[in-house]
């Protein structure tokens, strides 16, 4: 009897593991308007804490595909390492990039980023391709893929370690253009250099965004979030949201 109670025990124990392993872990990072704290504050524990394009997107996902959850916003790196190394984590809004591809399962797009070259409020600056720019003299973000993107193509780059304070550099004239995305680009401007009404001069190119989930996750889990973003997108809810930001 002892030994029957005792493998009842081990099952149920077993079975409330497997039950555990199925949340969903995920992570994002720091990036407005599509991942951001209510709070201005770089880390988040809860999802309550946690907004912006691409989280409402994902909660919407989420809840629709009736799985159990968690949000918590930490730096890129830290993100991508936990949802690299384990089953049952992903993370969003990133890039499918030849790097990462083979260690995810890919949903989406949430949405995309705008490959985008500001000029300073009232700028006279045209471009009718990305040619054009070629004259100029164009700030951006070290490190950053489209900064890279440019340099590797022999424009005149300027990259600076915080990307905000290339809208100050554009209105003192330090430089003619920034690149940025085309939403986060002036939400940067403003919070961090005070500065509003950045002129769109070019989009360039556009990079979609996805979830991206560990290649080991529950297939269950995989199947739910693909089927839940079908139904975003033909109920129209994901356009919504994506409108309400002004995308």
């Amino acid at each position: 009897m002892k030994g029957k109670f005792g493998l009842l025990l081990a099952l149920l124990l077993m079975a409330g593991c497997a039950t555990a392993t199925e949340e969903l872990r995920i992570y994002t990072e720091q990036y407005p308007p599509y991942n951001m704290t209510t709070n201005g504050q770089p880390f988040a524990h809860s999802e309550k804490d946690i907004t912006g394009l691409c989280t409402d997107v994902m909660k919407a996902l989420v809840r629709q595909a009736n799985l159990e959850y968690s949000i918590k916003l930490r730096d890129l790196s830290y993100g991508l390492n936990r949802a690299e190394q384990h089953p049952d984590h992903a993370i969003y809004c990133v890039s499918k990039t030849e790097d990462r591809e083979p260690f995810f399962d890919w949903v989406g797009p949430l949405s995309s980023i705008k490959w985008t070259l500001f000029a300073k409020p009232g700028s006279s600056i045209e471009l009718k391709s990305l040619e054009d720019a070629r004259d100029y003299r164009i700030g951006g973000y070290k490190g950053d893929v489209m900064t890279n993107y440019l340099a590797e193509r022999g424009f005149n780059v300027s990259a600076i370690s915080n990307n905000g304070l290339n809208a100050r550099r554009l209105v003192q004239d330090q430089i003619d253009l920034w690149v940025a995305d085309g939403l986060a680009g002036p939400y940067l401007a403003a919070d961090a250099s005070d500065v509003t009404d950045i002129e769109r001069v070019l989009v360039f190119r556009e990079t979609p965004m996805y979830l991206a989930v560990h290649k080991d996750t529950d297939p269950k889990i995989l199947r739910a979030l693909n089927e839940s973003y079908q139904q975003l997108v033909e109920s129209g809810e994901k356009e919504t949201i994506s409108r309400s930001y002004g995308f």
